[in-house]
């Protein structure tokens, strides 16, 4: 039986999903509790950042070293390890008793999220035909956006009935046993259904050198076009609307808090739109590079508009540019699905590990160089709306440098050659 046309591999797609669900949710769930946190362990606001930053650049760094090992070895069993780490991490988290075995237990979560994204896509790629997985890496990336909802009101909801630390603990407990669930769906159940399927693939391929294929996809067109095409449309999102969205709108437009968070909802919201639609176009055209133009010149328009408003469009207007980002950010799927259209599946793991970095790179960069800025205008003048309008000076050239990714793309409307010598792990 051929993997690609057994019903089995739904099951697949629905386990493997629910667990990027519940792993998402661990990416920004601690910032529920930040004041808790803050007041239980007796430290400070920056101590607290560090803490956030250090899992997105410890999930940054891995992206590329990730691949790697999944082109190598397969992506079902760093899949598991990754679900099974996450979880122990939150647990850790949960029982920490001091700060050091927080950023200990941050550390093990970003090392188990890293191995989610790139994984996942192999996994989906292995299973699906190139037409169906361009329609369904939509949806993979709406459950990524599911699941920062599900670490709003739901866990907060949830931190409030049993505390943060049972809370916690449950969820880790909870990512435990979806690596269990992982290994009997992607492993065990999977050589019982397929036994006639070869186990040793691999065999006859001649292994190259890591030097060799890191210079084939460093010194490819294609795979630089991808990193910043998501390098574009990815860190305004994250970096911004996940960062400094709250402050600006209590700054700029005197909202409360619970009112500023608003606007994330409203970013949020376009990014469970984005991914699917901009998918099910790109399925229907049977292209990806068109549409993925358009979303980049959206992305593009949308953060220059804040320059042309002098850093403050109007509420209406500020509600409709939020939710265009979020849409930006649902589409940049489509990388992934170029990524499956463009390279051997022995090669996808790595260039879709170096596609992500792009994107997170730009999210840890934005802040970073938006925070110097409006720190420069408070020293200076004291003046946060000048900060703010030249701070967005940055999503802006992030955005040109991701349209100027997409048009480098080359389409191959052929696809890929496709290539079953893959792991099945």
């Amino acid at each position: 039986m051929d993997k690609r046309n057994s019903k089995y591999r739904w099951i697949v797609f629905v386990t493997v999903l629910f667990s990027y669900l519940l792993m998402a949710s661990q990416r920004t769930a601690p910032g529920l509790i930040t004041e808790q946190l803050m007041r239980d362990f007796h430290v400070t606001a920056s101590t607290i950042g560090l803490l956030t930053s250090i899992q997105f650049l410890v999930y940054t760094s891995l992206q590329i070293p990730m691949g790697i090992l999944a082109d190598r070895y397969g992506p079902n069993l760093f899949l598991i390890v990754g679900a099974t780490l996450t979880g122990l991490g939150t647990i850790i988290y949960s029982l920490g008793t001091h700060e050091i075995v927080l950023f200990l237990a941050r550390i093990l979560t970003a090392v188990g999220d890293a191995t989610i994204w790139v994984n996942m896509v192999l996994i989906l790629a292995s299973w699906f035909h190139k037409r169906e997985f361009v329609r369904l890496i939509g949806f993979a990336g709406m459950t990524g956006s599911l699941g920062f909802l599900l670490a709003t009101v739901p866990f907060s909801a949830w931190i409030q009935l049993l505390g943060w630390r049972t809370a916690f603990f449950s969820a880790g407990l909870l990512l435990c046993l979806c690596g269990v669930l992982l290994y009997f769906v992607l492993v065990k159940k999977t050589k019982q259904i397929f036994i006639e399927e070869p186990v040793i693939i691999v065999e006859d391929i001649q292994r190259e050198k890591m030097a060799v294929i890191l210079r084939r996809i460093f010194s490819s067109r294609q795979a630089w076009a991808l990193f910043f095409c998501h390098f574009g449309v990815v860190g305004g999102y994250v970096g911004f609307i996940s960062s400094w969205a709250v402050p600006y709108g209590m700054n700029m437009y005197d909202m409360t808090r619970s009112e500023a968070s608003q606007l994330i909802m409203i970013g949020l919201i376009g990014a469970l739109i984005g991914a699917p639609l901009s998918s099910w176009i790109s399925s229907r055209l049977e292209m990806i590079k068109r549409p993925y133009i358009v979303v980049q010149i959206a992305v593009l328009i949308g953060w220059f508009t804040f320059l042309l408003c002098k850093g403050q469009p109007s509420l209406y207007l500020l509600i409709t540019l939020f939710f265009i980002i979020g849409i930006g950010y649902g589409a940049s799927a489509l990388t992934f699905a170029a990524v499956r259209q463009s390279f051997p599946l022995k090669d996808s793991g790595i260039v879709s590990g170096f596609a992500n970095t792009g994107g997170f790179l730009s999210a840890v960069l934005l802040p970073i160089i938006f925070g110097y800025i409006l720190d420069y205008f408070q020293a200076t003048s004291g003046n946060v709306e000048n900060g703010y309008y030249y701070g967005f000076i940055a999503p802006v050239i992030f955005s040109v440098l991701g349209l100027v990714g997409v048009f480098f793309i080359k389409e191959n409307h052929q696809g890929a050659q496709e290539n079953t010598n893959i792991h099945s792990s």
